[in-house]
């Protein structure tokens, strides 16, 4: 690879040199070097002091990420299969779980490449590539990753179009192609995956966690209100846990028959539950006319969504959300609020949420709080890594 010496702006040293992984946009002084994405550089003060070594791959969040911060260290396939050796090994009780046979394997910067995931599907990997100067690097990615595990297929998704969208392949790399769906297991219960169906496999791993706590804990002969569901996964797990009746809503045309997929492969019978294809909102409205109200409410937006009607911002529309979800919550109810929006932490999602409950004279107690799994490894430097905040909050 083509390799570069780029001095970084005086006050993006220390963030850097303190461990911050990201390499700004603006941090560089000498943006005309940038000619090639996958280019090593070497970051150095104006007096070309070595600070750390990374490479450049333009994504919305920066321009490339810290490697290392060993002058000598050289970023050819032995680094790469190193990286990958240390995550598959910190992931060995994912592995030996039957129960569970989908987790992530490698979460980008908290293993120490930033750029880089890799998730786990019952012997089928997927590679997603967030730039196009990480993926500059695939055949040494790929070929650590196929030396280092025992894998039916490898697949990837190329996530670094116009915008960071995923880019439309067919996203087969080697081994045997899947006859999707495969069917995986998280703590027992079971989901159709699609490896080769666009930038969205079936369903979100980094919520393993919630799903079950709300299976074991929390859906037991409950009414269950289950928002921008998706393919259904936290609805299939409330049936699973004993809930009377869940009722799914998502704008997505898609998401009806993926909803009536999840629930029959666990031997559920889908039309004993509610699977609206509905704007959000437009339910919320409904269901206040109708008088409708439900025991345990789920809020899993997306940072940022847009319906005909409406657009919804995470960091600045969640406090709405929440008050159209207190009306439609039993007194006594759960309120699973849950967002993976990186913008912002979790001390002012919860200034949301009392403000939410604040303005609509609601009295509430948080009971639960949940961050990423353990498989989603973070870098504590890097804050915006620990991305998912959720609160199960009690309506009093």
């Amino acid at each position: 690879m083509k390799e570069t010496t780029i001095r970084l702006k005086k006050n993006f040293i220390n963030k850097i040199t303190k461990g911050y992984p990201l390499i700004e946009k603006n941090a560089v002084i000498d943006t005309n070097k940038l000619t090639h994405e996958g280019m090593v550089i070497n970051l150095v003060d104006n007096n070309n002091k070595f600070i750390a070594k990374g490479y450049y791959g333009k994504q919305n969040k920066g321009n490339g990420w810290v490697l290392t911060y060993n002058e000598q260290t050289k970023i050819d396939y032995d680094f790469f299969r190193d990286r990958l050796n240390k995550a598959i090994n910190l992931r060995k009780e994912f592995y030996n779980n039957k129960d569970t046979t989908a987790f992530r394997v490698f979460n980008g910067e908290g293993d120490n490449i930033g750029g880089l995931t890799i998730d786990y599907f019952d012997g089928y990997y997927l590679i997603n590539w967030y730039s196009e100067g990480i993926y500059m690097f695939r055949e040494y990615i790929i070929k650590a990753l196929a030396e280092l595990t025992d894998y039916k297929g490898i697949y990837q998704k190329k996530r670094f179009n116009d915008g960071g969208k995923y880019i439309n392949d067919d996203d087969f790399v080697i081994g045997e192609r899947g006859n999707f769906p495969t069917i995986v297991k998280e703590n027992g219960v079971k989901f159709a995956v699609y490896l080769n169906e666009g930038a969205m496999v079936g369903f979100f791993i980094d919520q393993r966690d919630v799903r079950n706590i709300i299976k074991e804990k929390y859906a037991k002969n409950k009414n269950v209100l289950n928002t921008f569901s998706y393919t259904g996964a936290f609805s299939v797990f409330a049936a699973k846990g004993g809930a009377n009746k869940t009722t799914s809503v998502d704008l997505a045309n898609r998401s009806r028959k993926k909803t009536i997929e999840q629930f029959e492969i666990n031997n559920i019978n889908a039309d004993e539950q509610d699977i609206m294809v509905e704007d959000v909102f437009k339910y919320f409205k409904y269901a206040v006319k109708k008088q409708l109200l439900f025991d345990l409410v789920i809020l899993d937006p997306p940072s940022f969504a847009k319906s005909k009607k409406h657009i919804f911002s995470a960091s600045k529309d969640y406090t709405n959300l929440l008050k159209e979800a207190i009306l439609i919550t039993e007194k006594s109810g759960i309120i699973v609020a849950s967002t993976n929006c990186s913008s912002f932490d979790m001390k002012r999602f919860k200034e949301f949420v009392d403000r939410a409950f604040h303005e609509t004279n609601t009295e509430y107690n948080i009971i639960e709080e949940f961050y990423l799994p353990t498989d989603f490894k973070v870098n504590i430097k890097y804050k915006e890594s620990n991305y998912l905040k959720v609160l199960f909050i009690k309506k009093s």
